[in-house]
């Protein structure tokens, strides 16, 4: 899940997927703005066939909470 993850956030935010890691979040990533994390929450439900509620949409604003709420839905 870590890979496919990484590859998504790196395409949405079009950026290298090694720059990714447990810190990435939209305090350091520059481009990650509203639009952008919208594309990406929709690309996450769209690859793993979950759907976000809006408080995990509003909370996934780093990596770990990315991977803590598809884990809630994948577990």
């Amino acid at each position: 899940m870590d890979k496919k993850v990484k590859k998504i956030m790196a395409s949405v935010f079009e950026i290298d997927r090694k720059s990714i890691d447990e810190n990435s979040s939209s305090e350091n990533i520059e481009n990650w703005d509203s639009l952008l994390h919208m594309n990406l929450v929709v690309a996450l439900e769209e690859e793993f066939d979950v759907e976000f509620g809006e408080d995990e949409i509003i909370e996934m604003m780093d990596y770990e909470s990315i991977i803590e709420a598809l884990n809630r839905h994948l577990n």
